[in-house]
């Protein structure tokens, strides 16, 4: 008499096709470290992403309405990881921003080299929460952390021949997809003159809403000065030059018609394709009525550093 196999074992699987469960456990252990292994390959990145910062609250922005998290990482302008909005937060997810160093060259009293510990170790970290505006009509409020960029250029101790500063961005095709298309110069290049890199608005970034820089924003340091437009706060800077004369910046080389060197935000010099006398705040909702725009975004300390400067020619 024929057993019926499918009475005695309903599943229909015969016992020799069952793994043995010494086989079993050694196949998922083998499976465990092999999954450990590949998240191995994220960790320094997770592990730096994490981080949360030590830093002083001050008093800049404390009345204005943040711009979300989620925004902030999410709808960015960094053309070495892609033009589309939404390219950064994709495209920079394995982007090691750790180990850092920084050079700092040209006329100074010796060229240095600085690690990214050391420089939050210049000056204590802070909180600033700045209003940044885009040359495309669009603005957030975000709240940064890092410390005045005089803090690193008394430290570089520039000679009396430094009148600018040159800001030259990490340049890496191999792992910056962007930076493999000739959309512009690379490596990104943005400069300040001397006055504007010492006035206190202006720092270095490490930081945003308490942690480290997600790369996106810039990892692990970018410069933010907060009148000017948003193409002016170059990201992760590897080398600080101070130079005699003004840098011939990325956006001036791609259209000078368009990216003046100065980039002060001003509401009567409109851009030949938007216009700049109102702004659109990300996350206000569709529905949200334009800002007016303010000279200097509203920092108005620093209309003296452009004194009998014509504004619409020094755009």
């Amino acid at each position: 008499m024929l057993l019926d196999n499918n009475r005695r074992n309903p599943s229909g699987i015969l016992p020799s096709e069952i793994t043995p469960q010494a086989l079993f456990e050694q196949r998922r252990t083998v499976l465990k470290a092999a999954g450990a292994a590949a998240a191995s390959l994220l960790l320094p990145t997770q592990a730096y992403a994490a981080q949360t910062l030590d830093f002083q609250k001050t008093a800049y922005g404390k009345e204005e309405k943040l711009t979300s998290f989620e925004d902030v990482t999410s709808y960015n302008n960094y053309y070495e990881f892609g033009t589309g909005k939404e390219d950064p937060a994709r495209e920079a997810v394995l982007f090691k921003p750790t180990p850092w160093t920084l050079k700092i060259e040209g006329a100074v009293k010796q060229n240095k080299t600085i690690g990214i510990e050391q420089l939050m170790k210049l000056a204590p970290l802070e909180e600033r929460i700045y209003r940044m505006r885009c040359v495309e009509g669009w603005s957030m409020v975000i709240p940064w952390v890092g410390l005045p960029l005089k803090a690193l250029i008394d430290w570089a101790q520039p000679t009396g021949n430094a009148k600018y500063i040159e800001f030259i961005s990490y340049n890496d095709p191999r792992h910056m997809p962007g930076a493999r298309i000739p959309v512009l110069d690379w490596p990104y290049v943005e400069g300040l003159r001397m006055d504007e890199a010492m006035q206190p608005l202006t720092i270095l970034a490490v930081g945003l809403y308490g942690k480290v820089l997600p790369n996106q924003n810039g990892a692990p340091v970018r410069l933010v000065v907060p009148w000017k437009y948003g193409f002016k706060g170059a990201k992760a800077i590897s080398t600080i030059r101070f130079v005699e004369h003004m840098p011939y910046t990325s956006w001036v080389k791609a259209g000078a018609r368009e990216y003046g060197f100065y980039a002060n935000v001003n509401p009567l010099v409109d851009h030949p394709r938007w216009t700049q006398s109102s702004e659109k705040r990300i996350g206000s909702g569709l529905f949200a009525g334009r800002i007016k725009t303010r000279m200097f975004n509203g920092y108005d300390e620093v209309g003296q550093l452009y004194a009998g400067m014509d504004l619409q020619k020094n755009f």
